[in-house]
């Protein structure tokens, strides 16, 4: 059992639906005081509310200084500081080379890669303070490891990430600040509710597991990196994917 963490705080970026509202509802069960931080303040207010008095919502655009700079303020008002920083806004609308335009890459890689970036730089000053700080990425197998076609300016978001985690966890070791990333493989959110049970059925059989992952695989990840148990742990990763990137090939799974 992870030793508590009640009291301490963590900011959660794109934490309206989907993954980050998944981990901010682990965070918030597991007695951490959470800032929802999203584009659209209601969504925020709504994914706090369901968390519980230690949580409140906050609207920013991460991919601008002002806007993580906001938001690290307010999570210092309402809470006294921040010692984890859950950076997991991003986008992945699709479009593929010939017809992507540098407009839409441009959008991905400040949501993704830049809103990285510039949040970890907003709350360096109350990690730093903090004496533990946790930085926690939200990656992907897609880029990092696997490719996906209409995902080439996603894929480099996720692979940037990782190249600045690795030095960034360098710089920040002796501050005592952790730098590590979770990269989820197909997760069900609610983005596939309407997509039909035969697409689903599709990814699921290029999974080992036969399964597709959940919010609370993902957020469970990101808790034990925000954990005392992990504090000799930095710049590593940690695939949740039931096993999606191992096969070869399909083969490999139909030889099961």
């Amino acid at each position: 059992m992870l030793k508590s963490l009640q009291g301490k705080t963590a900011i959660v970026t794109g934490a309206s639906r989907g993954i980050g509202k998944g981990i901010a509802k682990r965070f918030g069960a597991a007695g951490l005081n959470v800032l929802v931080v999203s584009r659209n303040q209601a969504e925020a207010d709504a994914v706090a509310a369901e968390i519980g008095a230690n949580a409140a919502g906050f609207a920013a655009d991460v991919a601008t200084p002002e806007g993580c700079e906001a938001m690290v303020k307010a999570a210092v008002e309402r809470f006294g500081g921040v010692d984890i920083l859950c950076a997991n806004a991003g986008i992945f609308p699709a479009a593929k080379l010939g017809e992507m335009t540098p407009a839409d890459f441009d959008h991905v890689m400040n949501t993704n890669l830049r809103s990285t970036f510039l949040s970890v730089s907003a709350v360096l000053p109350e990690l730093t303070k903090s004496g533990a700080g946790r930085i926690v990425i939200t990656s992907s197998i897609t880029g990092p490891v696997t490719g996906y076609p209409g995902w080439s300016h996603y894929g480099a978001s996720k692979a940037g990430q990782l190249g600045f985690m690795r030095t960034a966890a360098i710089e920040l070791a002796p501050k005592n600040i952790t730098v590590n990333a979770v990269l989820p493989g197909n997760i069900f959110t609610e983005g596939l509710d309407g997509i039909g049970g035969d697409y689903i059925a599709s990814m699921e059989a290029s999974i080992p597991m036969k399964r597709l992952g959940s919010v609370e695989d993902i957020a469970n990840a990101a808790l034990f990196f925000a954990s005392e148990e992990a504090a000799y742990i930095t710049g590593q990763t940690i695939t949740v994917d039931g096993g999606q990137i191992l096969p070869e090939s399909l083969a490999a799974l139909e030889a099961m």
